[in-house]
């Protein structure tokens, strides 16, 4: 494990709903289609230094509906876009397990990130989990990092019909993901 004081804060982001449309279960490369703001505010978040990670629940694989193998051709389809708008992701995990698996990777459990402190020398304390799920602020805190709920795929909904409910709101609400990357880059480092 490296030492405390060369760890640095990462932007955890949702893939579905968060970088692009959400349309239930994406189970063909035609339907994904990221938000137009969406490299811009990589780019920003590039140039401050903060690792970009997409952590993503992925249980079609395990229900069915497509094969893992389009899994990693979206997120390829998504970094090679990403790349060519001059924007990048450090590194993307997803997990392709349902919820009756009980996999510690899946969402809000801490697996994903857990991998990320490894891998790419991660305070999570100082880190943001950014989605539009309430999942993804559970996640958030579980971790002990800081939660951001975009208003883009579910979040709306989520807020109109869920929020009431919530045991702890998220740090912040955004109408998307460019508006959580102002508020992420007015935070201390």
């Amino acid at each position: 494990m490296p030492e405390p004081s060369r760890l640095r804060a990462a932007v955890f982001l949702d893939r579905d709903g968060t970088l692009c449309e959400e349309v239930g279960y994406l189970n063909h490369i035609s339907r994904f289609r990221m938000f137009p703001s969406i490299a811009a505010a990589l780019r920003r978040l590039n140039d401050s230094g903060y690792p970009v990670i997409v952590v993503s629940n992925q249980s079609g694989v395990a229900r069915g509906y497509f094969p893992e193998s389009l899994v990693q051709q979206v997120n390829q389809a998504m970094t090679q876009q990403l790349s060519e708008a001059g924007a990048k992701v450090d590194a993307v995990y997803y997990c392709p397990h349902a919820s009756s698996e009980n996999c510690p990777c899946r969402k809000p459990k801490t697996g994903m990130l857990e991998r990320a402190v490894r891998e790419h020398c991660i305070n999570l304390q100082s880190s943001f989990v950014v989605g539009d799920r309430y999942g993804d602020i559970e996640l958030a805190h579980n971790a002990k990092a800081r939660g951001i709920l975009v208003r883009t795929g579910y979040g709306e909904g989520e807020l109109a019909w869920h929020a009431a409910k919530w045991p702890a709101p998220p740090d912040y609400v955004a109408s998307d993901l460019a508006q959580a990357v102002d508020w992420i880059l007015r935070q201390p480092k």
